[in-house]
């Protein structure tokens, strides 16, 4: 069990100990490499062979000997032509081939002249079996305008290591080699389910003091960006009973639970009680504005809920989020995604923070690791939304990601911050 101290506890004290609790998913099945976007690499993948297999050329012009072109303005015939995807014959001297981008550098050659540096003569149409002629109009260096077979990728090298998560460049990486099917992790199961009597959803009549539950509509988002089967179990009632009676069918079925709300220890609070019932459980205070609370632990399996998931553990993760919307976003990005990564195998899992000008003064400190919703201004430098309450969901729909201002920090007009894109926190 860790630490349940209620003092304060970092960010990154916080993610030490939820990373170092993660027993990464064991199951791996093969997919089509087309359809592999998103997913984790489960082992190594190597080439299969050189790319590009054999020189060729980068431009569209004439491949030559550059020891025929040493005058600046040699004049030769065109011997033949290769477009991409044909074979050309070997290069006689004192000849040109006419060749296009991609197309496969004859034997001979040593090097291509761009068409923008040649003059064409075609030949004349009395001329019985005449050639074109090219005047040459350059004196090319050996190698120019070639690439050399392999000098992107060489058989036998690995290409794209375990625990990579794939996306469209790496796809395309791995079709550039011939793999067309690819292992990986199995897909994470998340259960989630949301707990308020206030909640109403969407299309529904609100009652005096309801709300609408945009929280669920925030993290099946989030999760289906990270490509996993959810088992969205809706509005839990704020009864005891029934928390612990959700949890256990979430535990049946997936490998980490998800909650919103209900992380507080007020008397309609039933998360906490639930969860040790059925598990055990965390409830941290973590130095992070917004999103105080978090609560971490296990929720035992059912002993009768059988095995046709094919769970790796008898247990199911567990993590409550706050029930505020910008803590509950801020918090997902900060614990949940690197956690859920590291379920997958993943191994850097730490979003990248870039130093950014600060165009605004913040002259109130805060004794919390403040995360300050922020957007890039025309002129390159970072403005602050005006209300940084986490119940203001304006602000992360306004801005294009979070400032990690450490605590008890002042910001001063024209310092650098540390700036983390959504795209390094969501998706």
């Amino acid at each position: 069990m860790m630490n349940q101290n209620r003092s304060l506890i970092s960010v990154t004290e916080a993610l030490e100990q939820l990373l170092a609790a993660v027993r990464p998913v064991q199951q791996v099945e093969v997919v089509r490499t087309l359809e592999a976007n998103g997913r984790v690499l489960a082992s190594d993948q190597y080439s299969l062979l050189d790319v590009p297999p054999r020189d060729n050329t980068q431009m569209d012009g004439y491949a030559v000997r550059t020891a025929d072109c040493v005058s600046g303005t040699a004049r030769m015939p065109v011997s033949q032509r290769i477009p991409a995807g044909h074979v050309g014959e070997p290069l006689q001297a004192g000849t040109v081939a006419r060749i296009f981008t991609g197309a496969m550098i004859p034997e001979g050659a040593d090097a291509v002249v761009m068409q923008e540096q040649c003059e064409f003569e075609p030949a004349a149409a009395d001329e019985t079996n005449g050639l074109d002629h090219v005047t040459i109009r350059h004196q090319p260096k050996s190698g120019e305008w070639i690439r050399r077979a392999g000098e992107d990728i060489r058989a036998k090298s690995v290409i794209l290591p375990a625990g990579a998560r794939l996306h469209p460049q790496q796809l395309g990486m791995a079709a550039s080699v011939g793999l067309a099917e690819l292992p990986v992790v199995r897909r994470l199961r998340v259960g989630v389910f949301y707990t308020g009597d206030e909640l109403a959803m969407p299309g529904e009549q609100l009652k005096p003091g309801a709300i609408y539950n945009s929280n669920r509509f925030i993290l099946h988002g989030l999760l289906q960006n990270f490509g996993c089967e959810i088992e969205d179990y809706g509005i839990v009632p704020d009864t005891l009973e029934a928390t612990r009676g959700t949890l256990r069918r979430a535990a049946e079925r997936n490998d980490l639970i998800i909650t919103s709300g209900g992380v507080s220890v007020g008397e309609e609070d039933h998360i906490k009680p639930a969860v040790e019932a059925e598990g055990h459980i965390n409830m941290w205070q973590i130095s992070v504005k917004p999103g105080k609370p978090l609560a971490f632990g296990e929720v035992r399996r059912p002993e009768t809920g059988g095995t046709t998931q094919a769970q790796d553990n008898d247990t199911a993760f567990f993590l409550g989020l706050p029930g505020n919307p910008v803590s509950s976003l801020v918090t997902f990005a900060l614990f949940v995604r690197p956690f859920m990564l590291r379920l997958q195998g993943v191994a850097d899992v730490i979003p990248k923070r870039y130093p950014m000008r600060a165009d605004f003064v913040l002259d109130k400190k805060d004794r919390r690791n403040e995360f300050l919703r922020a957007r890039v201004n025309a002129e390159g430098g970072l403005d602050l939304f005006s209300n940084q309450s986490s119940g203001v969901l304006t602000s992360a729909v306004w801005s294009d990601g979070l400032i990690d201002n450490p605590a008890e920090t002042t910001i001063a007009q024209g310092e650098l911050v540390q700036f983390i894109p959504f795209s390094e926190l969501l998706f």
